[in-house]
């Protein structure tokens, strides 16, 4: 049987200063659901006009936001590739 091709998938890491609080989501509109413009010194909107969807960080006053690779587990007995 062959192994399907998984696609990279990535996780937001999310730095708040204010408070010294590390948050991890899926996505970055998943981000705004949880933690208000004002908090994170940036819109959704303005955020997506940046050249943060192709870089891998981009920071603000008051917070940082960081793609990382996701890990996952391949299974017990998966062979290492």
């Amino acid at each position: 049987m062959e192994e399907k091709e998984k696609k990279e998938r990535t996780v937001i890491h999310l730095y708040i200063k204010e408070n010294d609080t590390h948050h991890y989501f899926g996505s970055i509109a998943n981000v705004f659901e949880y933690f208000s413009p004002d908090i994170l010194g940036i819109s959704y909107g303005s955020l997506r006009i940046t050249d943060y969807p192709t870089k891998k960080l981009f920071k603000t006053q008051s917070a940082s936001f960081e793609k990382e690779p996701f890990c996952q587990n391949r299974g017990i007995g998966a062979k290492n590739k």
